[in-house]
């Protein structure tokens, strides 16, 4: 059941975002610089996977964690997945998930800034900001949940 919960708590569903977000930037890259490096465009597309399942699993681990997603009423875009509310055991597995994929992130991260250069510093640490803070605060503040998962995504795939 763990391992359901888990995949339940990555919203799979919502992962379409990210290889969609990283072919527009491939297709950008395309039509004005020519060329690309594919093994970077991969790379890059699998630093913004765990980015996403990152933020994902957090969110699902904090809003468990603090008791939200037990009041939460849920709707097809909003309130999570309420995978941990029905398997609580799991909580440690989603911890962790989350963990490896921001560390995923990191590591991706950091080859793109050897290779490319320290000015990409500000935008990996935006995006590891918004993944780390999306739950606890950037939620709390209504502006800034409309433009928080854009700016992360971007970021994550930038860095």
């Amino acid at each position: 059941m763990t391992l359901f919960t888990v995949v339940r708590s990555m919203r799979l569903p919502f992962l379409v975002l990210t290889p969609a977000c990283v072919l527009v930037g491939v297709a950008t890259a395309l039509a004005t610089r020519g060329p690309v490096a594919w093994p970077d465009v991969w790379l890059a597309l699998t630093g913004a996977l765990a980015a996403h399942i990152g933020v994902n699993t957090l969110n699902e681990y904090q809003d468990f964690a603090s008791g939200l997603d037990a009041l939460t009423v849920r709707t097809p875009f909003s309130g999570g997945s309420g995978a941990l509310v029905t398997d609580p055991g799991a909580a440690t597995a989603v911890r962790w998930v989350a963990i490896l994929s921001l560390a995923v992130t990191v590591l991706v991260g950091s080859y793109f800034l050897a290779r490319y250069g320290a000015a990409l510093v500000p935008v990996g640490v935006l995006g590891l900001a918004v993944i780390v803070l999306y739950t606890g605060w950037l939620n709390r503040r209504p502006w800034l949940c409309l433009v928080a998962p854009g700016l992360g995504v971007c970021a994550a795939e930038v860095f």
